[in-house]
């Protein structure tokens, strides 16, 4: 077992307090915290403390001996790399509209960037590494997202619910043909507006949701959402894209999966997210950083359906959330009494934290404490590792690969 010392990073649409608060440290903080990143991605890794000092990086403690840190099978699949990376997002600000490619689509993004002799760290960059990178998010409190294309005759209901003359002839093109063709063409329109009728049409979009949002019914929620993104974000032709998407509130334990070409945004709220060791992002609006509109029409699914809330299944005493990624797979678990005792599943490296509460990990003869914001890492090597809960209401994840 090796503790680990975590970086924070300072994003501007981050929390001052939930971080902090986790962590143990000044609250607020004196700027925006917006993840808490655990494993060994490149640009940040975890180091591991040895003596109350971080010492070698994640990355240095795998290179060192993948066979006992990943296991000998893990090794050569996950090419002597940390195939996860775990992470708690704190957002008290949206985040930019987004998606992520496919495997293949990451692949050859990246050759061609790297053909062009695009640097790697470029504001340009589409691909930063050639992987995909499907994710899940498990809120820790109320949860506000935008996720995946809404049902189009619904989007239509929703768009005619605005009553905004200016949007007249949009919603007509999506109500003749209420498919993922109409999608791709309505979503394609918006995205590339000159920005002076962008100016005139998030405004009239807005006054719709004002007057929306304070009636009540089924597009009450949606509309105070595209309230708040209009008034950050004036003239963004990413406000006008997202009145597309399901709007959703994940209670906390709640899970929702983001496989490729999905356009989310996360709203608020804070949540642990895991994903692929990648940081391929495609942005569609709500940021100022890089948008390349030709590149995330290439990457959407335009299908639509019910937002991703995950499936789970009972882990031996954890919470198992369902997914198809065989990168990474979460699990959580809950004491329900002070000395209430869960076995650590097997196989991999695995990362584990605790988010309440407290508890003792043992494994053969060393034991740990864990507390809030307190993580260890568990090499493949450390088998029959046991958690002694504390306290009731103790909270745990447990991150390993979707092998496990």
């Amino acid at each position: 077992m090796e503790l680990l010392d975590n970086p924070v990073r300072p994003y501007a649409w981050g929390s001052r307090t939930v971080i902090a608060e986790l962590l143990g440290r000044p609250s607020p903080s004196p700027h925006p915290q917006a993840e808490l990143w655990l494993g060994a991605h490149p640009a940040d890794p975890s180091h591991v403390v040895r003596g109350d000092v971080a010492a070698e990086s994640l990355i240095e403690l795998i290179d060192s001996d993948p066979d006992r840190t990943l296991g000998p099978d893990r090794a050569g699949r996950w090419g002597g790399r940390l195939p996860f990376l775990l992470k708690v997002l704190a957002a008290d600000e949206p985040l930019s509209l987004q998606a992520h490619p496919s495997a293949e689509q990451a692949a050859a993004g990246f050759e061609r960037e790297n053909a062009l002799g695009v640097a790697p760290d470029a504001p340009e960059r589409n691909y930063r590494d050639p992987n995909h990178k499907p994710e899940l998010i498990c809120a820790l409190t109320e949860f506000d997202a935008l996720v995946g294309f809404r049902e189009a005759e619904a989007s239509v209901r929703f768009l005619r619910a605005l009553d905004v003359p200016a949007l007249g002839a949009y919603v007509e093109l999506l109500a003749a043909q209420p498919g993922p063709d109409g999608l791709r063409a309505l979503f394609t329109t918006w995205i590339t507006l000159p920005q002076s009728v962008l100016d005139d049409l998030v405004p009239a979009a807005q006054e719709g949701a004002v007057r929306l949002a304070a009636r009540s019914g089924e597009w009450c929620a949606g509309a105070r959402a595209i309230l708040e993104l209009s008034e950050r974000y004036p003239g963004d032709a990413g406000v006008l894209a997202a009145m597309l998407l399901n709007h959703i509130v994940l209670q906390p334990g709640e899970a929702l999966y983001l496989p490729a070409g999905n356009l989310h945004a996360y709203l608020s709220g804070a949540g642990m997210e895991i994903m692929a060791n990648s940081d391929n992002v495609l942005r569609g609006g709500l940021t100022p950083k890089h948008v390349d509109v030709p590149e995330l029409l290439r990457v959407l699914d335009f299908d639509s359906a019910p937002p991703p809330v995950c499936d789970w299944h009972d882990d031996g005493g954890w919470v198992a959330y369902d997914t198809p990624a065989v990168e990474f797979r979460l699990r959580r678990f809950v004491a329900e009494g002070p000395q209430d005792s869960v076995e650590v599943p097997d196989g991999g490296p695995r990362i584990l934290m605790g988010t309440s509460g407290a508890a003792l990990v043992r494994c053969d003869a060393s034991v740990l404490k864990l507390g809030p914001g307190t993580a260890v890492f568990l090499p493949a090597s450390d088998r029959g590792v046991v958690v002694d809960s504390a306290t009731p209401g103790t909270q745990l994840f447990l991150a390993a690969d979707g092998l496990a």
